[in-house]
């Protein structure tokens, strides 16, 4: 028989039975849209990870400290004191792929102007930080070398810190603020930048002379991090093992120590990150794949009931002249329709919910085609694979048997 009459019967089947196409549909439509809109969600998210640590600079590095085997005690790397000014002094010195160093420390306390408080963090670092992390100044100026080797009470104020320790339109450069009842005044205003991926205000901060916090506000020499630019992205491997050497030399450690500090690129978090948000969108995107399992098992079973309603018109249609394969190719069409059909409506689903996740929640959404077709790939298997036995069953049916059933 004519594929398209094959088709054409298929409809008036599916037209016959609406209700219960559409609810058969309805698996199949969940599953669809679940499953685009957890991978938009998870495309969204790694590419907006990835776009906010590469802002931060793509050739930056970071030092920390590292938890070190010592004495059979394994101690934390915050609780040790492996960079120092020392290390900063020998990294100025010997390496070559670096562009840009700049030690930091930080503490988290209560902010005062007045009547006015805001419980905030102060970053002390050194004037090269703004390059290395891609920060730049809206009004007034950066501190200086000098003001570094001064340990002068100077600071720049995050957007966040300005919106609540200012009333609207009062300028805040000039002014005195306290840290923790150390005083501050200010030299400048950071440019927003808003929230990051991983939700974090990067505007609630302020930014003040390395030596003012260590001596003024932590009484320590030792530093928490030790940030540093490569000369190009490119090189950032290379930077990476020449830090390493000229610290494991500056710390004066042998062959079979271990590093007591931690050397990362943003490529490397970025990949590190990139590969936890996959494995996330892969987890949900199979959790949510179930529903397709589930509808295909649904159009398995209204393909048996409704074979077994038109038991006769299948012996009907074989007694003057169908032949199996037309019997099992009208049922299979039946299965392939309802899968596809509902796919459609599920992508719709999917499309729009994503948009609305994306408008509501304020989430990054990323609709790619490669979900879309690949939706329809799994919808026309599901309809084949759940379509196929139940649509074999009624061809394999004798014409006689199937003409006396009641």
């Amino acid at each position: 028989m004519n594929i398209f009459n094959l088709i054409r019967l298929a409809l008036r089947a599916l037209q016959r039975n609406k209700l219960r196409a559409l609810l058969t549909m309805l698996g199949i439509i969940i599953g669809v849209a679940a499953v685009i809109t957890m991978m938009s969600i998870g495309e969204g998210s790694k590419q907006s990870i990835q776009s906010s640590l590469s802002n931060m600079g793509s050739n930056m590095i970071t030092i920390s400290p590292q938890s070190n085997q010592q004495g059979g005690a394994r101690t934390q790397g915050s609780s040790i004191q492996t960079l120092t000014i020392d290390d900063v002094k020998a990294l100025k010195r010997d390496a070559t792929k670096i562009s840009a160093l700049s030690p930091a420390v930080s503490s988290s306390g209560q902010t005062i102007k007045g009547a006015l408080n805001w419980p905030t963090t102060i970053q002390g670092v050194a004037p090269e930080y703004l390059d290395i992390r891609k920060l730049s100044v809206k009004e007034g100026i950066m501190f200086s070398d000098d003001a570094v080797r001064s340990s002068a009470k100077v600071c720049l104020l995050g957007q966040t810190v300005v919106d609540n320790l200012f009333s609207a339109g009062e300028d805040p450069v000039g002014q005195t603020i306290r840290f923790n009842r150390i005083p501050f005044q200010v030299i400048g205003v950071l440019s927003p930048k808003g929230q990051s991926s991983f939700g974090q205000d990067q505007d609630d901060i302020i930014l003040a002379p390395y030596t003012t916090v260590q001596k003024r506000i932590l009484s320590r020499i030792y530093f928490s991090n030790v940030y540093a630019s490569a000369i190009n992205e490119d090189a950032s491997e290379a930077a990476t093992q020449e830090v390493t050497s000229i610290l494991r030399e500056s710390h004066r450690l042998r062959d079979s120590d271990e590093d007591d500090f931690r050397v990362r690129t943003q490529a490397e978090l970025i990949q590190t990150l990139g590969s936890t948000s996959s494995m996330m969108t892969t987890l949900l995107t199979a959790v949510a794949g179930i529903s397709l399992v589930i509808g295909g098992i649904g159009i398995m079973n209204i393909m048996y009931v409704s074979v077994t309603e038109r038991t006769r018109e299948i012996g009907l249609r074989m007694s003057i002249g169908a032949r199996g394969t037309d019997i099992l190719l009208q049922f299979l069409i039946e299965a392939i329709m309802i899968s596809i059909t509902g796919g459609v409506i599920g992508v719709l689903l999917g499309v729009s919910s994503s948009m609305i996740v994306s408008s509501t929640l304020n989430w990054p959404t990323v609709i790619s085609r490669s979900s879309i077709l690949l939706s329809f790939i799994v919808c026309a298997i599901t309809g084949i694979f759940f379509g196929y036995y139940p649509a074999q069953k009624a061809s394999r049916l004798d014409p006689i048997e199937a003409l006396r059933y009641e």
